[in-house]
């Protein structure tokens, strides 16, 4: 008996290597699609959310991203439909998207890749189907599904660590996370029939991510237990605090800079006498605190 299609799943895929294939062809194209903080949160262009899934940094990344979308999304596809899968996949894109966005959010952060999506389609796929064992190459027999995504989640939490290419590793956490947290609410029975598996992977998921989130720098880890790690935990509390100080405080500046420019145009096109009475207060203000700078 031949097994079900899965159209979308060969969609995604096909779109997601012509989008990446241009990509690599165009610099152009990939910087107007790929993931950035800064056109994200600045220019306020979050199509770059779900287009940044479909490109990626070369050919192994691409090949190995599909090669798993290829092995989970149709037999997930197949077993629950394509409703299920698309809405799996695209929230798992942007879920992952969106815990980058949170963790990078202070510096130009850029990155690309399926990777969140995958995950997503992955976690889901072992607790909405009947996975059989995965064959990696050069492994001459298979590995339990369970095990490749045990495998999976570690290896993205190492490219966050040692920073493993121009890869949104950080979006592997995120998209493994609203992966299984979309199948759970579609499919609920399945997520309790599988309940300690489910609740490993979770655990093991979010403390990865809390990790990441508490060290997005990814410093070595200290040793609250001892002293000297407790003293190197306070020294990274007061640096983050004295450089998240210094960047609000320049954003101050700018804003400031920003307001005043205004108000001199205005005052050099209509006059100072054409200033409402909280644009004056407004200007006395920013020349006030100018001279104290």
């Amino acid at each position: 008996m031949n097994e079900p299609l899965a159209p979308l799943n060969l969609i995604v895929l096909v779109a997601t290597v012509l989008f990446s294939w241009q990509g690599f062809k165009s610099e152009r194209f990939l910087e107007q699609h790929l993931f950035s903080t800064t056109q994200i949160l600045r220019g306020r262009e979050y199509l770059r959310l779900i287009t940044s899934g479909f490109l990626h940094a070369d050919w192994i990344h691409l090949v190995f991203n599909m090669m798993s979308l290829f092995a989970f999304g149709a037999a997930l596809e197949a077993a629950c439909g394509a409703i299920t899968y698309g809405a799996i996949y695209f929230a798992s894109i942007v879920g992952g998207g969106l815990l980058s966005l949170v963790i990078h959010r202070h510096h130009d952060y850029r990155a690309l890749g399926a990777s969140g999506g995958v995950c997503g389609i992955i976690f889901a796929a072992i607790f909405l189907v009947h996975t059989r064992g995965i064959y990696i190459f050069p492994l001459p027999f298979a590995i339990p599904a369970w095990l490749y995504a045990i495998f999976f989640i570690l290896f993205s939490y190492y490219g966050i660590r040692s920073s493993l290419g121009n890869v949104g590793h950080d979006a592997h956490l995120g998209g493994a996370l609203v992966g299984l947290l979309t199948a759970a609410i579609l499919h609920p029975m399945a997520i309790r029939a599988h309940l300690g598996l489910f609740a490993a992977i979770v655990i093991l998921s979010v403390a990865l991510l809390i990790h990441t989130c508490l060290n997005p720098l990814h410093l070595p880890a200290a040793n609250p237990f001892t002293h000297a790690g407790r003293l190197a935990l306070i020294a990274r509390w007061r640096a983050w605090r004295s450089t998240r100080y210094e960047r609000q405080r320049q954003t101050a500046l700018e804003e400031d800079e920003q307001s005043l420019d205004a108000l001199l145009d205005k005052i050099s096109r209509q006059g100072i006498n054409r200033l409402s009475a909280s644009e004056k207060r407004r200007l006395d203000a920013l020349s006030k605190r100018r001279r104290s700078q």
